[in-house]
C-alpha cells in the first residue's frame, strides 16, 4: 500500500483530500469533529517533515454553487485550535486567491481551500476541474475515506496528474487495512449485526457476508421486512412489501451456508412516532394493527448480547432502532454494551461508520471498540467487494 511513510515532505506542498464533512449546529458550530480529528496525524506528519499542506474537502449537498451555510470558513477557527496554528483559508479552491495563497505557502504552513462542491464539475468527475485543482500542490495524498466510494474529481480523476506522487494518508491505510481483516482475516465465531431501515440497502452486503459470517444479527427497521416474510403481523412498523421474497430467500442461504440468522423475537412498540408515544413490549410477530415497532425489546437484547460477547470477530452497521429518540435508544445501547464488552473479550469489532458511528459516539463509547470507521456508504461498498475509485487511483 502506498502510504505517506514512504517519503519525505520536506520542502513540498501536499494536496491533501480530507472528508471535513462534519455536523454543525444552527450556529455553525460542529457538533462531531471526528472526522476533522481523525486527519490530523496525516496533517502532522507532512508538517513535522518540514512540508507546506493544501487541504480540499467537500462540506453537505451544496445545490446552487457557492452556499454560506456549506463554507468550510466555519471550519477554520476550531482546526487552527486542533493544530495550534493558524490555518489560512482560500474563498475558492480553484482561481486567482487559491491560486496565489497556495503558491505563497511556506514550509509549516497549512492552507484549507473553499468547498469543492460548490462546483458541479467536482461530483461530475470533470478532468480539467481536477487539473485546476492538481497545479495547487507537489504531491497528492488522499485521506478522504468516506468519498472513496464516489469517481469525484478530487477523490480519483485527479490523481492522474500525480503519476509517481500519489499516497495514502494514515486514515485511508488504517479504514482499508482494517476492513481487510474483517473480510479476510477474521477470527472466528465471526458476528455481522445488521441494523437501519431498509433491507434495499443492505442486500449486496448481506449476500456478501454470508459467505463469511458464522452469525448474522438482523435488527432496526429492516427486520420488520423479515417478520412479515415469516407470516408475522407487524402493525404500521416499516415495511418493504416488495421484498418480502427476498427476505426469506435470505433466511434459506443462511441456513444452506449454516449461518446462524437472529431476528428480533421482541420489540418495543409505539401508538405513534413519536419520543413521547404510549408504548409496550410487544412479540415482534403480533404487532397491534395500528402500532409500530420502533426498538427490539429485552429478550432479543439478551439473546443479541450473548451471540456478540461470544464472537472473536464483530462488524456493526445499522442501529437496531429509533435511537435518536431516548424511549427507543435502548436496544442500541445494549448492542453497544455487548459490543464493547466482546472488545475487552479480546474480540476485533468494527463500528461500521454512519449511524451506528455516530450512536457509539452519543453513548461515550467511541474509545471502547477496536475500529469505527469514518465512511458508512465506502465502507459497505468495499465489503461487499466493490473496488473504491478513490482506492483505485492511489493503487494505479
Amino acid at each position: 500500500m502506498k502510504t505517506i511513510d514512504q517519503i519525505s515532505f520536506s520542502g513540498k506542498k501536499a494536496l491533501v483530500r480530507v472528508d471535513f464533512n462534519v455536523p454543525l449546529d444552527g450556529d455553525y458550530k460542529i457538533t462531531d469533529d471526528s472526522r476533522i480529528t481523525a486527519a490530523l496525524p496525516t496533517i502532522k506528519k507532512i508538517l513535522n517533515d518540514g512540508g507546506a499542506v493544501i487541504l480540499m474537502s467537500h462540506l453537505g449537498r451544496p445545490k446552487d454553487g457557492p452556499t454560506d451555510k456549506y463554507s468550510l470558513k466555519h471550519i477554520v477557527a476550531h482546526l487552527s485550535d486542533l493544530l495550534g496554528q493558524q490555518v489560512e483559508f482560500a474563498d475558492d479552491c480553484i482561481g486567482e486567491q487559491a491560486t496565489q495563497k497556495a503558491a505563497e505557502l511556506e514550509k509549516g504552513e497549512v492552507l484549507l481551500l473553499e468547498n469543492l462542491r460548490f462546483y458541479k464539475e467536482e461530483e461530475k468527475g470533470d478532468k480539467d476541474f481536477a487539473e485546476k485543482l492538481s497545479k495547487l500542490g507537489d504531491v497528492y495524498v488522499n485521506d478522504a475515506f468516506g468519498t472513496a466510494h464516489r469517481a469525484h474529481a478530487s477523490t480519483a480523476v485527479i490523481a492522474q496528474f500525480f503519476p509517481e506522487a500519489k499516497y495514502f494518508g494514515y486514515l485511508m491505510a488504517a479504514e482499508l487495512d482494517n476492513a481487510e481483516k474483517v473480510l479476510n482475516n477474521a477470527a472466528r465465531p465471526f458476528t455481522a449485526i445488521m441494523g437501519g431501515a431498509k433491507v434495499s440497502d443492505k442486500i449486496q452486503l448481506i449476500e456478501s457476508l454470508l459467505e463469511k459470517v458464522d452469525n448474522l444479527i438482523i435488527g432496526g427497521g429492516m427486520a420488520y421486512t423479515f417478520v412479515k416474510a415469516q407470516g408475522g403481523e407487524i402493525g404500521t412498523s416499516l415495511l418493504e412489501a416488495d421484498k418480502l421474497d427476498l427476505a426469506n430467500e435470505l433466511v434459506e442461504k443462511a441456513k444452506a451456508k449454516g449461518v446462524n440468522l437472529i431476528l428480533p423475537t421482541d420489540c418495543i412498540v409505539a401508538d405513534k412516532f413519536d419520543n413521547n408515544a404510549q408504548t409496550a413490549v410487544s412479540p415482534n410477530n403480533t404487532i397491534k394493527s395500528d402500532w409500530m415497532g420502533l426498538d427490539i425489546g429485552p429478550e432479543s437484547r439478551e439473546a443479541f448480547a450473548k451471540v456478540i460477547e461470544e464472537s472473536k470477530t464483530v462488524l456493526w452497521n445499522g442501529p437496531m432502532g429509533v435511537f435518536e429518540m431516548e424511549s427507543f435508544d435502548k436496544g442500541t445501547k445494549a448492542v453497544a454494551d455487548s459490543v464493547v464488552k466482546a472488545t475487552e473479550n479480546g474480540a476485533f469489532t468494527l463500528i461500521g461508520g454512519g449511524d451506528s458511528a455516530a450512536a457509539v459516539t452519543k453513548f461515550g463509547l467511541s474509545n471502547e471498540v477496536s475500529y469505527m470507521s469514518t465512511g458508512g456508504g465506502a465502507l459497505l461498498e468495499y465489503m461487499e467487494g466493490k473496488e473504491l475509485p478513490g482506492v483505485k487511483a492511489i493503487n494505479e
